[in-house]
């Protein structure tokens, strides 16, 4: 199925990495989105190798494997992907769908692209991902 830009934008508008990002900045980032479909068991991210590309999942699932263990499910509105588009480093986990599943697509060199020109975008994920570290880092005092 063919996704309008429209109804890209707020598909990704649902994944919480994009909190705080406005209408404008959601309709460049699915400017450079694609569609891409995925059969069950189908190995969408691998552990330990080099991201070219970052997903936001529109419909069916996946599980996040590390290290040979299921650690995570993920959804519809969930993301993954973008540590290793950020930072050029090996995935820490596998990703494998369920099922048949949809993810919107960003290749890191165009994310990367839409992140450079549209500083408002930037700012909002840098906040986003700042929140989690921080979620992160006080979840683990207490």
């Amino acid at each position: 199925m063919a996704l309008t830009q429209d109804r890209k934008s707020a598909l990704l508008s649902a994944a919480r990495l994009f909190d705080g990002v406005d209408p404008d900045g959601m309709d460049r980032i699915a400017q450079v989105a694609i569609e891409v479909e995925f059969p069950a068991d189908h190995i969408i991210a691998r552990q330990g190798e080099i991201g070219t590309g970052f997903f936001v999942v529109v419909a069916g699932g996946a599980r996040v494997v590390r290290d040979g263990e299921m650690v995570a499910t993920i959804g519809p509105g969930d993301f993954f992907g973008e540590l290793s588009v950020l930072d050029g480093r090996p995935r820490t986990a596998q990703v494998i769908a369920n099922g048949p599943t949809t993810c919107l697509a960003m290749a890191a060199w165009d994310f990367e692209a839409v992140l450079l020109e549209e500083p408002r975008v930037t700012l909002a994920i840098l906040r986003t991902m700042a929140t989690r570290v921080r979620d992160l880092t006080e979840a683990d005092r207490h």
